[in-house]
């Protein structure tokens, strides 16, 4: 049994040379990052294991892959670039990996909506291009955050908030048990209550388009919308209309309903939006626990073949 990793950035590459056991079953490292589905079927000849960054797999492209029985995904979004229920029809398993970098993203959504909150991308931009801008910012300590999502990215949030003294609410599309601190209260009234709303929920067919036009506008006038979930979980044309309108104060984003984001997107030309480059997750110590977690998972999978 061998592995592929087909789209290793020179970082992950080198992260996944450094945490192999001399055990491991053979893992080829494809160091291009870019590469098309259309090659996949070549590269993975023979490999019964994908591993998988960023890189689109395609239904029809995997049934031109006789030998692959197993997806490692890096990361829990694998839906955003495959079809887990038709690759299982094929007989291939897509594994993803959870709670590597909560704490990575959670700081990132955290300095997003101090970003959104200070107009730091806007400032930005006009000094390097000269100017001297004075804006006001808001003051966030005392004012109420509303959080999506209450899972470990979610949990995480909530803890640097209380940690400066925000009132945190939160939504889980499940019952789950609210850390201390934190408020949980219904959809409505955490739109309509907060001053920031930071999204925090898996892309899945339930949730895409889930912070749909209706929803936005439920939101506190003026409200700070953060982003660090999936781009397809927010209706984008709807968040930049409020957004140029006002109706939303501003946002801090990281991920977009394409990516990379289009050279010239409406979100570029908005003063009241600060982009990241959907890197939440990029720290050394999520990449660490991320290769790690799927090399746990090729070690499964080839002990579970040889019937141990």
């Amino acid at each position: 049994m061998r592995a592929v990793f087909v789209d290793a950035t020179p970082s992950l590459g080198d992260v996944m040379e450094r945490l192999r056991r001399p055990d491991d079953i053979p893992v080829a490292i494809h160091r291009d990052p870019d590469i098309r589905p259309e090659a996949l079927p070549a590269l993975l000849a023979g490999a019964a294991i994908a591993i998988d960054d960023h890189t689109q797999f395609p239904t029809e492209i995997v049934r031109r892959m006789p030998d692959l029985r197993h997806i490692v995904f890096l990361g829990t979004g694998a839906r955003s670039y495959m079809n887990p229920e038709e690759l299982a029809a094929l007989g291939v398993q897509v594994h993803t990996i959870k709670g590597y970098g909560d704490t990575a993203v959670a700081e990132m959504a955290f300095a997003l909506m101090w970003a959104a909150a200070r107009g730091l991308g806007d400032m930005h931009r006009e000094i390097v291009a000269g100017g001297w801008p004075r804006p006001e910012g808001r003051q966030l300590t005392g004012k109420t955050v509303g959080l999506i999502g209450l899972g470990g990215i979610g949990t995480e949030m909530a803890r640097l908030c209380a940690g400066i003294g925000m009132r945190v609410l939160a939504w889980n599309r499940t019952p789950r048990e609210a850390p201390p601190g934190v408020t949980v209260t219904d959809l409505d009234s955490l739109l309509a209550g907060s001053d920031v709303v930071s999204l925090h929920l898996l892309l899945n067919d339930e949730t895409r388009g889930f912070l749909s036009r209706e929803r936005l506008g439920r939101m506190r006038p003026g409200a700070i919308l953060v982003n660090t979930a999936r781009g397809a979980i927010v209706d984008e044309a709807a968040m930049v209309e409020a957004l140029a309108a006002g109706r939303l104060g501003a946002a801090g984003l990281d991920v977009y309903a394409e990516e990379p984001l289009p050279a010239g997107h409406p979100l570029t030309r908005l003063p009241n939006v600060v982009l990241a480059s959907h890197a939440a997750f990029r720290t050394p110590e999520a990449t660490d626990n991320l290769i790690g977690a799927a090399l746990d998972h090729c070690r499964r999978i080839a002990r579970e073949a040889r019937g141990g």
